[in-house]
């Protein structure tokens, strides 16, 4: 009587130790969301405020200029709910008017001009990377979050379910190609 006891305290225990490695693991993984998404957050912040400070520096055509600054704003002011659409239509409107790979050349001809292609050219390579980091951690979790052991037990918690972070993101190549590291 008294081994059976000792087993079935073995393994409540066993059992214990493993959900607290799951929702451990789990509290992990939902850390490195926020993480990620700080980090997209500010590739996007980043991409968009080089974008502006490119349309309003006089060195683009008025209608590119127009066009990039009203993307570049309307990304920058989104509410939560319209940051994938408006990160989306800055990626087109990067697309549209970089197309010509003349226009990167009268951008960087420009005093300054150099640099700003330089670092738009960063921008937008980085922001595809951000977002694959951010989505991987999310898909990582939500398989994590699929097991019945996590839903039964609710390891979760009340956190929220994660959301991967869906949006256009092709960077024009005239300017991808050219960027330095």
């Amino acid at each position: 009587m008294t081994s059976t006891l000792i087993w079935i305290a073995v393994v409540l225990f066993a059992i214990g130790v493993y959900l607290s490695w799951t929702a451990g693991r789990l509290d992990r993984l939902h850390a490195r969301i926020d993480a990620a998404r700080a980090a997209l957050d500010a590739q996007l912040l980043r991409r968009a405020s080089v974008a502006q400070e490119l349309a309003t520096s006089g060195v683009l055509d008025p209608a590119a200029s127009i066009v990039l600054y009203e993307a570049a704003h309307a990304a920058r002011q989104a509410e939560e709910e319209q940051r994938e659409v408006a990160e989306s239509e800055l990626s087109q409107a990067l697309r549209a008017v970089f197309a010509d790979p003349r226009q990167v050349e009268v951008v960087r001809e420009a005093p300054g001009g150099e640099e700003a292609a330089n670092e738009l050219g960063q921008a937008v390579r980085r922001v595809p990377m951000a977002r694959r980091f951010h989505n991987d951690a999310v898909r990582a979790t939500r398989a994590l979050r699929r097991h019945r052991k996590v839903r039964w037990f609710r390891l979760a918690g009340h956190a929220p379910f994660p959301l991967a972070f869906e949006m256009d993101d092709e960077s024009p190549a005239t300017l991808a190609d050219r960027a330095g590291g």
